[in-house]
């Protein structure tokens, strides 16, 4: 941990401290009621400002150097894209005792993936797969390399080779840690892209919203930044499977190395979240384990019958 790795208590960033941001710095809004936001995420606060606006406090020094960022390319990207990403309206300054910048935004109405109704999950993955080559696409000049703002998203994974070889330890006798680590070289062996670009950092269910039953917007462009986009891929072993999960791949048109890469990726989350929670939170081990378990068959496969490999 960082020496200026500063968190708050999520509780005090409450909604009478919003009140006061806005009633000092953006008095136009402050008279509008104040709810907070469901989901909240973990990285911000984030409250609903009336029926239009919602307001992001970052809990952590870490978290607050993505505030800047958003500011900055969020309206660039979003001229690009062919769904919604967020509107910064404006950026608020410290004050009354909170000690970062924060964000108000435009509110976009849907429902998270995690608890919304998909109508066709197999077109939600190509509706996915689109937006995230639409965002690959975009001119990447001058765009935030992978570092501490977005936690190495970006960046090569052996980036978090320790932590995975650490999880493994504990989980010793409970997974096939042989095999999880032979994921986990082939992750790391494969060579990044030539050509960096834009990636989105953290594509998960609770960050793509759902509109009559289809795909509508992506939220949270915290982790983004500009290097390998193998890490978007994720969400292929967290919420697709089976036929859903091979659109979701042909649609991003993703190589063999790109695909052993965001293997590597899922496997260093699920490892770590199992490792944390296998004795504590029987479901997010559950969830953590079976993608554990989906890598290492995928892997088996590939390598077990070579000719199917891509």
């Amino acid at each position: 941990m960082y020496e200026d790795d500063v968190r708050l208590d999520r509780n005090a960033i409450d909604e009478a401290l919003l009140r006061d941001l806005l009633t000092e710095q953006f008095p136009q809004w402050a008279s509008l009621p104040i709810r907070r936001a469901e989901p909240d995420g973990w990285d911000n606060r984030t409250f609903r400002i009336g029926d239009r606006l919602k307001a992001r406090l970052p809990t952590g020094a870490w978290y607050a150097l993505q505030v800047e960022k958003e500011h900055r390319w969020l309206p660039w990207l979003a001229r690009q894209l062919p769904l919604a990403v967020p509107t910064p309206l404006a950026r608020g300054r410290p004050g009354h005792g909170y000690p970062w910048s924060w964000s108000v935004y435009g509110w976009i109405k849907g429902e998270p993936a995690t608890t919304a109704r998909i109508a066709s999950r197999r077109a939600f993955a190509r509706s996915l797969a689109g937006f995230l080559r639409a965002l690959r696409a975009a001119d990447a000049t001058n765009g935030p390399a992978p570092g501490r703002h977005n936690f190495f998203r970006g960046a090569p994974v052996a980036v978090y080779d320790a932590e995975t070889a650490s999880a493994l330890a504990v989980l010793e006798d409970r997974v096939d840690t042989g095999a999880a680590a032979a994921v986990w070289r082939t992750a790391i062996a494969s060579e990044p892209p030539g050509r960096p670009c834009w990636f989105h950092g953290d594509v998960a269910s609770a960050n793509l919203l759902v509109r009559d039953g289809a795909l509508a917007a992506i939220i949270d462009f915290g982790s983004s930044g500009v290097g390998d986009p193998a890490c978007d891929l994720v969400i292929a072993w967290t919420m697709f499977d089976g036929d859903d999960r091979l659109a979701f791949r042909e649609s991003i048109d993703a190589d063999a190395g790109e695909w052993r890469r965001a293997r590597g990726w899922a496997l260093w989350k699920a490892l770590i979240t199992l490792a944390k929670n296998i004795d504590g939170s029987p479901d997010e081990a559950d969830a953590a384990r079976a993608v554990v378990d989906a890598v290492i068959a995928e892997h088996a496969i590939e390598f077990g019958h070579a000719g199917r490999s891509r």
